[in-house]
């Protein structure tokens, strides 16, 4: 089945970008949960229970 159901639902495919500076860090949405994606708002913790998955973020930083 569809694992997107509401995200960018016009487009052939949902492709984001950003550039992180030195000693920044971001935390991405891979649950297609977050109602800030790519942004990860931690909505995978209920998703998570109430389906027994084990979904979870992915941290990007980038060295100082």
């Amino acid at each position: 089945g569809r694992i997107n159901s509401r995200i960018q639902m016009d487009s052939p495919k949902v492709a984001d970008s950003m550039e992180l500076g030195a000693g920044e860090k971001k935390v991405l949405c891979r649950c297609w949960k977050s109602e800030t994606f790519p942004i990860c708002n931690g909505a995978h913790t209920s998703h998570n229970q109430l389906t027994g998955d084990n979904v979870g973020p992915i941290s990007v930083s980038v060295k100082k």
